[in-house]
């Protein structure tokens, strides 16, 4: 990873907040010297990220994901730590540093960005001209406008193997870059072609507005019908969503969620322009993640058949786990969002978003379909269903649904109460040994990430984690370690740490958090931020730091004798004639 200018860091440093940054993502609320939201890198209700403003630094006691400024950038937006530093530069209003760093990888992503750039401009040229014209007239008959279509900046890909390699050859890209992009293949024979021959072509964009990927469409109906652009260095699919460009500018209403590219266009030229869809990918937590940073409501205008209907469930039970209230139309009269807005017209696929149901009255019309309720059977059944979709829910949206349920069902309404309060208290009960269990193993997160000697104890470990955290809290700590041995440590994560620590101490630098970002990996910055964050404030330093230091020496020496008892003769023999 490179190395930045230490000057330019420290500089950096005084001029980026961490709260500020991370707020423009997540909601944070004071408490206390801290601020705590929900965490932009896992699906959770209970708020567990936790922003540390005296450390400039933030960790989820969720997912353990936790680092400084320029490590919440890398996640959040997908970047390699060259063009986080970047980001945060510009934000601040700095120029980055000629020297000092190693920028190839940065490189690589622009060139990406560049060729993806050309190659849309060549798909959308090509399908501009009169040899392209079996592209354009595929997106005309399927209702576009020529505004949609420049929109968008669709295109269509040629019916020849090597017409994009070509154009990028000219334009000075090397096919090696092609192929990093995704727009080049290589075959076995040592060939390379295009990714995408005769089809029409969906450029997906992000949202600072670059180019990273593809979506191409066959004509007709031959398999496969759908190809997209592999992962590269800009772009995961599991973490992107088309059209959010378009649609994070008109999300204060909430976004619509559909399946797929021609939705959300057919729906932006019906006004719709806040609708979104995945990249070719089931919906993943990421994606939801990435919806719950834009709006506050979703609406699921998934396909009515079989395979949407599932889809339907799935993403249902992923914005659970979040508090992104979710929004479920009855779509009727066409397959999809398109067919429908096609065949009946803005205004009726507007009456049918506006009438969508809340995910609890979706859940309880699908669990009616299932049973019979002029029997007896079917009503216990029904209501037992109901009982454990309401037990998750507030108590004046529990007293409304009951009073509904007890008006239909003809049952009565105290009775239905009394046996929705018993299921919340067993709720309740699981979830105070689930709530158990997990700080206890919050406990143990720390050193269960972090690779330990297998014989490392518990008592070691966490001495090693308070050495750590004390020289970070109390640097002057490092005058009582001058002949420790750093071997003795467990974990080639503490040793690195502790030995980056002293050389900096010891070379008058600061032992900041964004420090250490070209130094440790994302996972181990994450275990450091946990250990600043679990480090509390100590009334005897220096005793404790000895103590410290005293336990991994004796655990040390314990494992060393334990590991010679267990020598044979020989092995014996050959340790003493090393060590005289």
């Amino acid at each position: 990873m490179p190395r930045i200018n230490e000057n330019f860091l420290q500089e950096l440093k005084l001029k980026t907040d961490i709260e500020d940054v991370i707020s423009t993502y997540v909601s944070l609320k004071k408490r206390g010297s801290t601020s705590i939201g929900l965490c932009p890198f896992h699906n959770e209700k209970t708020p567990s990220f936790t922003v540390y403003n005296d450390t400039q630094s933030f960790y989820c006691f969720g997912c353990g994901a936790g680092g400084d400024a320029v490590t919440f950038i890398k996640k959040i937006e997908n970047l390699d730590y060259l063009d986080a530093v970047k980001l945060l530069a510009q934000r601040a209003g700095m120029q980055m540093p000629q020297d000092g760093f190693d920028d190839s990888i940065s490189k690589s992503r622009r060139r990406i960005l560049e060729i993806n750039r050309e190659s849309a401009k060549f798909y959308h040229n090509y399908m501009m001209s009169e040899q392209g014209k079996a592209g354009l007239d595929y997106y005309l008959n399927r209702g576009l406008t020529m505004k949609t279509i420049k929109h968008f900046g669709l295109g269509y890909a040629p019916n020849e193997w090597d017409s994009l390699l070509k154009y990028l050859k000219e334009k000075g890209y090397t096919v090696s870059e092609m192929v990093d992009a995704g727009v080049v293949k290589h075959s076995k024979n040592n060939h390379y072609y295009d990714m995408f021959k005769n089809r029409v072509m969906t450029p997906i964009i992000d949202v600072r507005g670059n180019v990273i990927a593809f979506g191409g469409r066959v004509l007709d109906d031959s398999k496969p019908k759908y190809i997209n652009t592999s992962d590269t260095l800009v772009y995961k699919k599991t973490n992107e969503l088309f059209a959010l460009n378009i649609a994070k500018d008109n999300a204060d209403s909430g976004l619509i969620l559909c399946e797929g590219y021609m939705d959300v266009i057919a729906m932006h030229q019906a006004g719709f322009t806040n609708a979104v869809a995945g990249c070719g990918t089931a919906l993943t937590p990421e994606q939801v993640r990435l919806i719950s940073r834009y709006a506050n409501e979703v609406t699921l205008a998934y396909d009515a058949d079989e395979a949407g209907q599932k889809a339907l469930d799935k993403a249902v039970k992923l914005f659970k786990q979040t508090d992104v209230k979710i929004k479920i139309p009855s779509l009727v009269g066409g397959k999809d969002p398109d067919e429908i807005i096609k065949t009946y017209g803005r205004d009726k696929f507007k009456g049918m978003l506006e009438g969508a149901s809340n995910e609890i009255e979706f859940a309880i019309l699908s669990e009616r379909k299932k049973y019979n309720l002029n029997a007896t059977q079917g009503k216990l059944d029904f209501i037992n269903s109901c009982i454990k979709i309401l037990s998750d829910v507030g108590p004046i949206e529990q007293d409304l649904y009951v009073t509904k349920l007890s008006n239909e069902l003809n049952v009565d309404k105290s009775s239905i109460k009394a046996q929705l309060s018993d299921s919340i208290k067993k709720q309740k009960r699981r979830q105070q040994k689930n709530e158990y269990r997990k700080i206890v193993d919050d406990s143990m997160k720390t050193a269960t990430k972090v690779s330990y000697d297998s014989s490392a104890s518990i008592k070691q470990i966490k001495a090693e984690q308070r050495i750590i955290g004390l020289l970070l809290k109390y640097p002057d700590c490092r005058k009582l370690c001058s002949d420790f041995d750093t071997e003795k440590f467990s974990s080639s994560f503490i040793k690195r740490t502790f030995e980056e620590i002293i050389s900096r101490l010891n070379d008058g630098l600061d032992v900041d958090l964004i420090n250490f970002s070209s130094v440790l990996t994302d996972s181990e910055l994450g275990q450091l931020s946990g250990i600043i964050a679990r480090t509390g404030d100590s009334k005897n330093v220096k005793k404790e730091f000895f103590d410290c230091i005293s336990i991994v020496n004796e655990e040390y020496k314990k494992q060393n004798q334990s590991s010679v008892s267990s020598m044979t003769d020989d092995e014996f023999r050959k340790l003493f004639n090393k060590n005289t």
